[in-house]
């Protein structure tokens, strides 16, 4: 693929990342917001184990609490990724697609974290739809951050120190 190509394909792609990595961080603020809201009165009735665990949401099972926490930590950073790689990607230079690759591999490792979450909460069940909407979309952000890592490990590649000796760029 051209250098053109490339640079369109690494844009249209950061910019669906970051509408995803957005939408992940709003839901995921919500339901940390409903979990400090409505604790105290749920977890009180709790035996002492699950009363005294930090992360216990009053809504979905045991695997809610740090699958939120790790969505709004992917969406925060993939929010901010999202944003920087576009500009590094605008200048389109060896340096900033150096920046835009590690930053990209990054939030998708951490979007993989949460995405692993998101299925042991789907394989164990008893969900809400709030829920199920944030585990969709962290699953569909995770395939999308993973072809935008790629694309822009694609580009980065053509800047390479052997390429540029060359004289081929």
């Amino acid at each position: 693929m051209g250098s053109g190509g490339s640079k369109s394909t690494a844009l249209m792609l950061l910019f669906l990342n970051l509408g995803l990595y957005i939408i992940v961080t709003i839901i995921a603020g919500w339901a940390v917001n409903h979990a400090i809201e409505r604790t105290h009165e749920t977890a009180s009735v709790l035996s002492i184990p699950a009363r005294i665990f930090p992360i216990y949401f009053p809504m979905g099972n045991m695997a809610t609490g740090l699958f939120v926490i790790f969505s709004l930590i992917a969406g925060v950073v993939g929010v901010a990724t999202s944003v920087t790689g576009v500009t590094n990607v605008l200048q389109w230079d060896a340096p900033n697609l150096g920046a835009a690759a590690a930053s990209s591999l990054l939030t998708w490792t951490l979007t993989m974290l949460a995405m692993g979450f998101a299925c042991k909460e789907i394989y164990i069940g008893w969900t809400d739809a709030n829920l199920r909407t944030l585990e969709v979309i962290t699953i569909v952000a995770s395939a999308t951050q993973l072809i935008c890592t790629g694309a822009i490990h694609a580009s980065a590649e053509e800047f390479t120190p052997t390429t540029l000796a060359a004289g081929t760029v």
